[in-house]
């Protein structure tokens, strides 16, 4: 069944934006709305367009038979800059205070309007990299490693203190907690979680001593795979050495004072790079 043009822009774009990261032929489209590969072209570059003017993302078209395009959902530098000004405004208050320094998350995380903006900037520093999974630790960092997973369209692998019967074989291995008290702890990952020479993104909430950072990156090596990045929301205070060097943070606690219950949070060190094919797109769109 035929379509009006504004009814197949519609449901085009919805498409695209629930299968990011994945090829799709033109005959997809054609066959969906009974219309000519012509017409799907044409409707196509109005998407990509918009895309690149409202900073949704863009769209990557490959030619010839086996082409097709690819919607490529990463957010433009100034927009994560503004994400991270927003998230450093909502965290800088007292009422988000917890004993030892840390910031309360939980409402965030359990919040899908915060998530998407977590998960997709996250996303947007790997999306030109090559990442085959995405790795957390549970149990708070599950919700942002399925945001950002959802936005790379790659599995997440959840790291355990405990095995479950449920896991069936594992890979275990301990690791420092790099906190004050430098506990000797361990964790565990179902052997069928990840493959053998996979490329692993690491997401988190907090760091702080940088142990259970570390202590993933160990477990990947037990699989023979590559660590692609470690990314966490809040970079916390430490007086020391932290055990993981290589990391990047969306944004850092600066200053706790428990007795004013005061607290400040400014950027960390997290950016994201813009492509010269995205600029080339943007200007066009303009």
């Amino acid at each position: 069944m035929k379509v009006k043009r504004s009814e197949r822009l519609i449901d085009m774009t919805h498409y695209l934006m629930e299968h990011p990261h994945t090829l799709i032929p033109l005959t997809v489209f054609a066959e969906r709305y009974e219309s000519a590969k012509s017409s799907i072209s044409e409707d196509l570059t109005i998407v990509k367009n918009t895309f690149a003017k409202r900073g949704l993302g863009f769209l990557e078209t490959l030619p010839g038979a086996a082409g097709g395009v690819k919607y490529i959902p990463k957010m433009r530098a100034e927009d994560v800059d503004q994400f991270i000004s927003d998230l450093c405004e909502e965290l800088n208050h007292s009422k988000r205070l917890l004993p030892g320094g840390y910031v309360y998350l939980s409402d965030m995380l359990g919040d899908p309007k915060w998530l998407r903006r977590i998960g997709r900037a996250i996303a947007s520093k790997y999306m030109d990299k090559e990442v085959d999974s995405v790795m957390t630790v549970a149990t708070k960092g599950v919700p942002i490693a399925q945001s950002v997973a959802f936005y790379l369209n790659v599995p997440f692998v959840i790291v355990r203190r405990d095995s479950k019967v449920t896991e069936g074989s594992t890979v275990s291995i301990n690791y420092v907690s790099g906190s004050a008290s430098d506990r000797v702890e361990k964790m565990e990952l179902s052997r069928r979680s990840l493959d053998m020479g996979s490329k692993v993104l690491i997401v988190d909430d907090f760091l702080k001593g940088g142990g259970t950072v570390n202590g993933m990156i160990s477990l990947i090596e037990e699989f023979n795979s590559e660590v692609v990045g470690s990314t966490v929301i809040a970079e916390n205070l430490f007086n020391g050495e932290r055990s993981v060097k290589d990391y990047t943070s969306l944004v850092k606690i600066d200053k706790v004072d428990a007795q004013e219950r005061t607290i400040e949070v400014s950027p960390g060190n997290f950016s994201v790079e813009t492509s010269e094919k995205e600029e080339t797109q943007q200007l066009n769109a303009d």
